[in-house]
């Protein structure tokens, strides 16, 4: 059985939580949609962070600390000005992934994070998604640059960011299971 919080609030309340996330920003890439999370999308949220898949990023997490972690992704829009993304594939409407400007606890600038499902890996989605998400902080939000935090084993994900042309860029006093890519605004 699905938890009450994870369910929608019928009637008003839906239109209202509607409402707000038509307010955050929808991004299209010549394959992708990425629109502003919803309930209908933790499911798959919950498939990565709590399982082996979110070995990189804190988990696997408990179903209550995916909870939290989704719920703060979305906070972040309300909070910050700035927050989450769901990824879509448009020609399909299938769910890839997640991509985010976020701020947690010890985060010490903007990330740009991301997850993806297991069958959207090695097509290219999370190449494109992050480079509208990195673009979206850079022209729209006026951000000067982006952090990515990462797992020193997610190689993927280093490989990712440097093919984006971020740079290392891990303080001395970081914690050495991390490194910290630098992604910058190209000024033409």
């Amino acid at each position: 059985m699905t938890p009450r919080h994870e369910c929608f609030t019928p009637g008003p309340a839906q239109a209202i939580a509607a409402d707000f996330a038509a307010s955050v920003p929808v991004l299209k890439t010549e394959r992708l949609t990425l629109r502003a999370p919803n309930l209908a999308d933790f499911g798959d949220y919950r498939s990565i962070v709590c399982t082996e898949r979110g070995r990189f990023i804190g988990g696997p997490m408990s179903r209550e600390d995916g909870w939290y972690d989704f719920a703060g992704m979305c906070a972040n829009w309300v909070l910050h000005g700035h927050g989450g993304w769901t990824v879509f594939e448009t020609a399909t409407d299938r769910r890839l992934g997640f991509v985010t400007l976020g701020l947690e606890p010890g985060d010490r600038e903007v990330e740009l994070g991301y997850i993806f499902l297991a069958d959207a890996e090695g097509q290219g989605f999370a190449r494109e998604a992050v480079q509208a998400v990195r673009d979206f902080g850079f022209d729209t939000l006026n951000l000067p640059t982006l952090v990515s935090y990462i797992d020193r084993q997610n190689t993927r994900s280093i490989r990712l960011c440097q093919a984006l042309g971020a740079l290392e860029d891990t303080p001395a006093d970081w914690d050495p299971a991390d490194v910290v890519y630098r992604h910058s605004r190209r000024l033409s």
